[in-house]
């Protein structure tokens, strides 16, 4: 049976080279600092991003968790997007491990925020009121469909943040997608921004892991939270390994798995039971309504058909990768075509 993952770009497994290196790596202790492996992956990316620091953890949710908890005390506030990952898809780690309240404001179809309710989310100094410390932004935005959230927005909501005494956090899970997007270097989409998170086990194609970046004592505290976290990974060389030859390998063919994703929308947009709009399609996330709210008998259907999905009543996501090719778009589309026709 034909097996196409289309549910996330997570699903993308290490290429030969990477299995290569993760089995020659040179290893140390990394919680003592002696993991060269390591040390060389956190020294790159700190090149990369143009920060003064990195360090490497277990995922993007500890990476965003570590990042809000360095830069927030018990009881300060934390503002996110009501449809930011942070706030839908993590679990409340930050209230519950580091009892920081988390406070939501309006996303826009694209990911966007307004001024406005930035600067309405800002608490009063009022001992009735928790301190606001951190606003937290997230480029490409996931339940926008992978939208990307340019420069001069992340310009000016850094001003925002600077003339307000907060600090800015990016979840920049998928920030080399972000980056190949906006044909423009990572470091420039984060240079306004005081910490990022960074997933390479997406589309990077590693086996697991994040890296976070931000000034040395900023990236200091972060480490003292991973410890306390459990992720003191000792021989962490082996997952770094494969994360220092992603960033060699497979940041340029990004751009494929956005022409591909842009090739399922069109697709998609021609069978009517379905909604969306492929002039939206940025990245490498195609999101599309089903108004019929038989969302998750479609993909259920699909499933037998080998292509799979995440379920959802009446919404839908597929997430194009490295084990995505033009001809698996086509397979798809046809599935898709098959399974409606049965449905409908």
């Amino acid at each position: 049976m034909i097996h196409i993952d289309l549910r996330s770009d997570t699903v993308t497994h290490p290429t030969k080279e990477m299995k290569k290196a993760m089995y020659d790596a040179e290893l140390g202790d990394d919680v003592y600092g002696d993991d060269p492996t390591t040390n060389s992956l956190q020294e790159e990316v700190s090149e990369i991003l143009d920060k003064e620091d990195s360090v490497l953890v277990s995922s993007g949710t500890q990476g965003n968790l570590v990042s809000l908890l360095a830069w927030a005390d018990r009881g300060d506030e934390v503002v996110v997007g009501d449809q930011s990952h942070i706030f839908m898809a993590e679990a409340g780690g930050p209230s519950v491990l580091g009892s920081l309240v988390l406070y939501p404001i309006p996303t826009d179809e694209d990911g966007y925020f307004s001024k406005k309710s930035i600067l309405d989310s800002i608490k009063p100094r009022d001992y009735h009121k928790p301190t606001t410390k951190l606003l937290c932004i997230e480029n490409t935005h996931n339940l926008s469909s992978g939208r990307v959230l340019d420069l001069s927005y992340i310009n000016s909501v850094s001003k925002i943040s600077k003339l307000n005494n907060l600090n800015l956090h990016m979840d920049g899970a998928r920030l080399f997608n972000a980056s190949t997007y906006l044909k423009v270097k990572p470091s420039e989409l984060v240079k306004d921004v005081d910490s990022v998170t960074f997933c390479l086990s997406k589309g990077l194609s590693c086996p697991i892991g994040s890296v976070v970046s931000g000034d040395k004592d900023f990236i200091l505290r972060a480490k003292k939270w991973r410890k306390m976290l459990g992720s003191g990974m000792r021989q962490v060389g082996v997952i770094a390994a494969a994360g220092r030859v992603a960033l060699r390998t497979t940041v340029d063919r990004l751009e494929e798995d956005h022409i591909n994703a842009k090739k399922l929308a069109l697709g998609l947009a021609n069978i009517s039971e379905l909604e969306i709009n492929p002039n939206r399609i940025q990245t490498n996330i195609v999101r599309f309504n089903i108004p019929s709210g038989k969302g998750e008998i479609i993909a259920n259907h699909l499933k037998s058909e080998g292509i799979y999905i995440n379920p959802g009543k009446f919404d839908l996501r597929m997430v194009t990768h490295r084990g995505i090719s033009a001809e698996d778009i086509d397979i798809s589309l046809l599935a898709m075509e098959k399974v409606i026709k049965k449905i409908f």
